[in-house]
């Protein structure tokens, strides 16, 4: 199973304003650890990580840091930063990208997407508890760059438009809590609670 981490590129973005949490969401304490600490070890085994972040705002061991090209636009620009600098640190290939606020991800959840993946897919998306994709913590393969800069030039920002439909491969049956988001200083304490 480490193969198929191996040939992944693990990206996680963090460049967002964490403006709903009131201060730095990838500092924040869960567990005693910054909840970047743990969203890092569920990608730990990838054969490339990339964190996308002003250069020197996060020491991550192992990880390369490079700047977001569009700051302050979200995620789908965050996507196109480590399209990128997959592309350019490793060739084309597949990226499983996430951000700082998805804390309970684990290796098995993205052995589980990777193994999912067809021929035909340029994303692999696992649905939530209802039954929707989930785009932020997905792959992607590098052929979907040109596309993500054309959405961004076009002044589109919405991550789940990254992929065109018929090329999103879904996965259901995802283990309940893993998609869990903290998005607010109270649900981070919900998460601390339920492990209490």
């Amino acid at each position: 199973m480490s193969d198929i981490f191996a040939e992944l590129t693990g990206a996680i973005t963090a460049g967002g304003k964490s403006s709903r949490f009131g201060s730095d969401k990838a500092l924040a304490l869960l567990e005693g650890r910054p909840l970047l600490d743990h969203v890092a070890h569920s990608l730990e085994s990838c054969g490339l990580r990339v964190l996308v972040a002003l250069p020197g705002k996060y020491a991550l061991e192992g990880w390369q840091t490079v700047p977001d090209t569009r700051p302050g636009e979200g995620p789908l620009a965050g996507l196109e930063a480590a399209l990128g600098a997959a592309i350019r640190l490793r060739g084309t290939g597949w990226i499983a990208f996430t951000g700082v606020d998805l804390p309970r991800l684990t290796p098995d959840f993205w052995r589980t997407l990777a193994a999912a993946r067809t021929p035909d897919a340029l994303s692999v998306q696992p649905l939530d508890s209802e039954g929707r994709p989930q785009p932020l913590a997905a792959l992607y393969h590098t052929d979907l760059l040109p596309r993500v800069t054309a959405l961004l030039d076009a002044r589109e920002r919405r991550l789940r438009a990254a992929a065109p439909a018929e090329a999103v491969c879904t996965v259901a049956g995802i283990a309940l809590g893993v998609l869990r988001n903290v998005n607010t200083p109270a649900d981070l304490s919900t998460l601390q609670d339920e492990q209490q």
